[in-house]
């Protein structure tokens, strides 16, 4: 059996997992959030770290710990740790991805030469600019940086072990999406020494040995949230529906404009592999907020059973703009916009617009793509029924669910057991119906926002 760690943005989960690809055993932990300024946030990595001894020990409650094997590890991207070598002892709180501090700094890099380089594009989103300003505050010299995986091994070994895989690594707008090194012109370009970096390995390889709660166990995978994710989808391509979407799709292709590319989680024998990414900022936080904004519904929950009351929407559209566009857009000074009301105007029209607006954003990242005969999808929003029937309806091609929503933890699990098959799937929806006339109406109210 695996112990998987998924290290998330607002909490840990953990999971015993047989060979099956069965979970056995569940842990959750929250994680505290820190908002020093506006536009700020920071995780404090002894929290962190904790959160991840607190989850385990509940995922392990009852479980045989003399079945356990190896240990697999997924994490929230981006987010960067600095710490002391010589006392293991942070710096300073590690920045989250969702930290803007350093968005003026990326606003003067170049795009093209950075797109080239990394497959990314300069935003504060990634961890280089992050990097670069805490290491303006201290000195570089015994100091190592990680992003969550690097912190985590670093803690699981003590202090023996400083490295990443390749999918984290990918995030950090410092590695050559060619060479899944570490590049030195970028080094150059951040003022980056390289012996602060951890040393790079494919996602399913040896990671050090860990000691966690009295037991031994070896690190046999390690990958960013979404790359693990789709390595649990068998690859091809997957969507994640959570507070906002991410949408990957194994490809050596560049398409030139409106997706990333990063590098996709391997086994140590198999060649390099990359994925396109489409990151949607939006979706269930739109549900979120016409819930402890305006009241309209009690839960989120509630949003299947309102759309159903209604047989359409009503000429009602909801950009959910809320904190800019990300994929295809990127268009981080845009504003939400809901156009089409009427008299006749519902809360059940906002909140299947809301419904709605998720699927589209889908479509707009999958129309830079190459083009997919279904799709596999995951996060808590998948439980939403009505969702993925219209999601179906608009991509015109079958969505299958997963079984388990907790894929990013399974995905590090099946790499540490060096598996690479799709973990079992709930149910497929194939489409029904075709919407072009709604998802035209989409394409208007998106252009009054942009």
């Amino acid at each position: 059996m695996i112990l998987a760690i998924d290290q998330g943005t607002t909490g840990t989960t953990c999971l015993v997992v047989d060979s099956e690809l069965d979970v056995v055993g569940r842990g959750y932990a929250e994680l505290p959030q820190i908002y020093p300024r506006p536009g700020w946030v920071e995780h404090d990595p002894e929290q962190i770290w904790q959160s991840v001894l607190d989850a385990a020990q509940a995922a392990l409650d009852g479980v045989d710990r003399d079945e356990l094997t190896a240990i697999g590890i997924t994490n929230q991207r981006e987010t960067t740790v600095l710490w002391e070598r010589s006392t293991s002892r942070p710096v300073a709180n590690a920045i989250v991805w969702q930290d803007r501090r350093t968005a003026d700094r990326a606003r003067e890099l170049d795009a093209v030469r950075l797109r080239e380089r990394t497959g990314l594009v300069p935003d504060a989103y990634f961890s280089a600019t992050k990097l670069e300003w805490l290491l303006r505050k201290h000195d570089a010299r015994g100091l190592a940086f990680g992003t969550v995986d690097s912190w985590l091994v670093w803690k699981l070994t003590g202090g023996r072990v400083h490295l990443t895989d390749e999918t984290n690594a990918s995030r950090t707008l410092l590695c050559n999406l060619a060479t899944l090194d570490w590049d030195e012109e970028l080094l150059q370009l951040f003022d980056v020494p390289r012996d602060v970096l951890p040393t790079i390995q494919p996602s399913g390889s040896d990671f050090g040995e860990a000691q966690l709660l009295g037991l031994t166990l070896p690190i046999r995978g390690i990958a960013g949230d979404q790359q693990a994710s789709l390595f649990a989808a068998g690859g091809g391509a997957k969507a994640t529906y959570g507070t906002g979407s991410f949408i990957l799709v194994e490809s050596e292709d560049d398409p030139g404009h409106g997706v990333l590319r990063t590098a996709a989680a391997r086994l140590e024998h198999e060649p390099q592999r990359r994925a396109l990414e489409g990151a949607v900022f939006v979706t269930r936080a739109a549900l979120q907020w016409l819930c402890d904004e305006l009241g309209l519904i009690a839960t989120a929950a509630e949003s299947e059973q309102l759309a159903q009351t209604i047989p359409d929407n009503g000429g009602v559209y909801f950009v959910p703009a809320l904190t800019g566009l990300g994929a295809p857009h990127w268009a981080p000074d845009a504003r939400g916009t809901i156009t089409g009301l009427t008299r006749g105007t519902t809360k059940a029209h906002l909140v299947r617009a809301a419904l709605e607006a998720a699927a589209y954003q889908t479509r707009d990242v999958l129309e830079t793509m190459p083009k997919l005969d279904r799709l596999r999808a995951d996060g808590g929003m998948t439980r939403n029924r009505w969702l993925m029937q219209f999601q179906a309806d608009v991509l015109q091609i079958p969505v299958e669910t997963a079984r388990e929503p907790e894929q990013t933890a399974l995905g590090a699990a099946a790499l540490a057991l060096r598996v690479r098959k799709p973990t079992p799937s709930g149910e497929t929806f194939e489409p029904k119906e075709a919407v072009e006339r709604l998802y035209a109406g989409w394409r208007e109210a998106l252009h009054r926002t942009l």
